[in-house]
């Protein structure tokens, strides 16, 4: 019987026993956890930068549309009414505030007095908003384009949209015809100082800024909007509202008024609301006035993330300047998972300086 061969296996060939296999893979098992809780946390990381970034650009970028609009508040072009008060006067002062949504050429020259409107707290809000966020401001701009129809880089004449063209003839203006506005372009035929050359077109626009609950409809998202003046459907004036900035949550303003006698063209007091400043209210004092003699608007947004974050809840307060009572104008913590961040700013209404007295 043939001896049993033995099989000798050579030092450092033998393979992995079950003990070290198993150690083997719960050691990988801890280094994959660790990498993922590592790229989990880069990634929430990375994310609550973004939604900081946004935030803070939509912020900026809320008070730099309406700074830049309010710069501009009153500018009509070629045409300078100088003092829009007494019997010199070259614009019609209204009697009461206008219909900010009113798009009628007579409502809308008379208003051209007015610059700039607002409605504190969303109290009495113009028509032509939807979706108006409870306890926000809305504010009012009326101005022409700074960029005349046809010159390079401006936009085209848009049939049916309103123009404002102003006379340098001394013939139209001797006879008292300084300025037209109309969405007829067969009404707009003043002339340059030549009386001879057609004098330039400049877009009449009015923008009312408000703050709405969504900016798509039901996605919850308040939204930093603006209703602008211009052409429907059917080629009617009429208001179309458009979206500018998610996340904007609140608007709040305070007016600077020129209260001096002669104006100074320097804020004397600030208010809220011009419209009841030093207990007005229409009837015994003038209200338009108030409104006219605005210099400058602070502006202060509130503005939040548009996903809130896990785990976070916000129980800060927040001050947006003052009310129409001169207290705090507070913004009580609401204890959900957005960060928010409150911002401020303060426009100067160049064009309305010194156009008025009290």
């Amino acid at each position: 019987m043939p001896a049993a061969r033995t099989t000798h296996v050579p030092p450092g060939a033998r393979g992995y026993t079950l003990v070290e296999l198993m150690v083997s893979m719960a050691i990988g098992l801890i280094i994959l956890a660790a990498l993922v809780s590592l790229l989990a946390g880069n990634s929430r990381e990375r994310g609550e930068i973004e939604r900081a970034n946004q935030q803070t650009e939509n912020g900026r970028y809320a008070l730099q549309i309406i700074r830049d609009d309010l710069r501009s508040a009153g500018y009509l072009a070629t045409f300078n009414p100088g003092t829009v008060a007494g019997p010199n006067a070259q614009l019609t002062t209204p009697a009461t505030l206008p219909d900010a949504c009113a798009a009628d050429v007579p409502t809308l020259t008379t208003a051209m007095a007015v610059p700039v409107q607002g409605y504190d707290q969303g109290a009495s809000a113009p028509g032509c908003l939807a979706d108006l966020r409870a306890g926000t401001d809305i504010l009012v701009v009326r101005r022409a384009s700074t960029c005349a129809v046809g010159a390079a880089g401006c936009d085209p004449q848009v049939p049916g949209d309103i123009y404002l063209q102003a006379s340098g003839c001394g013939t139209e203006t001797g006879a008292g015809t300084y300025f037209a506005l109309d969405s007829n372009l067969a009404s707009l035929t003043l002339h340059l100082k030549d009386c001879v050359t057609v004098a330039p077109l400049y877009q009449y626009r009015t923008h009312i800024y408000f703050i709405a609950n969504d900016d798509k409809p039901g996605d919850g998202i308040p939204t930093l909007k603006r209703a602008e003046l211009g052409v429907d459907g059917l080629g009617a004036n009429a208001f179309n509202i458009v979206p500018l900035v998610e996340g904007v949550e609140n608007l709040q303003l305070e007016y600077g008024l020129d209260t001096t006698v002669p104006t100074t063209g320097t804020p004397a007091v600030y208010t809220a609301d011009p419209s009841r400043y030093n207990g007005c209210v229409p009837g015994p004092c003038n209200v338009v006035s108030n409104w006219r003699n605005t210099v400058t608007v602070k502006i202060n947004v509130l503005t939040r993330s548009i996903t809130p974050t896990q785990g976070y809840v916000d129980s800060k307060t927040y001050t947006l300047g003052l009310n129409a009572a001169g207290a705090a104008n507070v913004v009580a913590p609401l204890n959900d998972g957005y960060k928010r961040h409150a911002y401020s700013s303060v426009a100067m209404l160049y064009n309305t300086v010194a156009r008025n007295s009290p």
